[in-house]
């Protein structure tokens, strides 16, 4: 049974996971419904149950999947996002931010505001077609994950070569008028968050103690950490 009283969370995976192998395999998914919330299960395009075309141009717009799934939720949602989910879904709340009532957004930080860097996903393309060096332990990581049986690599190469948007800003941010909490390990190559937290009118940061960018969505701190964010 749902809490009457709080909307729908909303929870989107990052690159090379899935809704089921992400947040139900990682505990967050049955912790919420738990609580009495009721969850909107997503798999990003590429990915899990979604189709899974290998043509770059077909993830050019990523946040379209997102509001293609809440077409019949017209209340404000909760939502969780991490790493390219988390990119996803800061893409959805700058474009209609009254579709969202609290934001996590999780294993992003200020790059955000960067441009693209294309050798970071060159480093992550070696890694899923074999080819990067012995000792590029984040590359071989983000290639194992890419390689495991239920993913499609050629899909999920076809997401990272996709065509990317501008960067964010902080006067986009600054127009955010949900509640965001923005979760990053100490040990995670995202960061550092703390522009991205103190760009939003209702924002901050919590850092992670211990966690790397991989661990993030099943950590207990993380948990922890959205549990009591959400819980109000």
């Amino acid at each position: 049974m749902s809490t009457p009283h709080l909307p729908p969370v909303l929870l989107i995976h990052g690159w090379a996971g899935s809704f089921e192998r992400t947040w139900v395999k990682g505990g967050l998914a049955d912790l919420l419904r738990d609580s009495g919330r009721e969850v909107l299960s997503f798999d990003l395009p590429g990915h899990g149950t979604s189709l899974k075309s290998h043509d770059p141009a077909d993830y050019a717009d990523l946040a379209s999947a997102v509001f293609a799934r809440l077409d019949a939720t017209t209340l404000p949602i909760d939502a969780v996002g991490f790493s390219l989910g988390a990119i996803t879904l800061l893409g959805a709340v700058v474009r209609q931010p009254s579709r969202f009532r609290k934001v996590v957004l999780a294993g992003i930080g200020d790059g955000v505001f960067e441009p693209h860097d294309p050798r970071r996903t060159d480093k992550i393309l070696a890694g899923l077609e074999g080819r990067a060096a012995p000792d590029d332990l984040t590359a071989r990581i983000f290639g194992k994950i890419g390689n495991e049986p239920h993913n499609d690599p050629r899909a999920l190469a076809a997401v990272l070569r996709r065509p990317r948007q501008e960067p964010f800003t902080v006067s986009q941010l600054g127009n955010v008028t949900a509640e965001v909490l923005v979760a990053l390990g100490d040990k995670d190559f995202s960061a550092p968050a703390d522009r991205l937290a103190a760009a939003f009118v209702h924002g901050r940061l919590a850092s992670l103690k211990g966690v790397d960018h991989f661990r993030t969505p099943e950590s207990f701190e993380f948990i922890d950490a959205v549990l009591d964010f959400l819980e109000s």
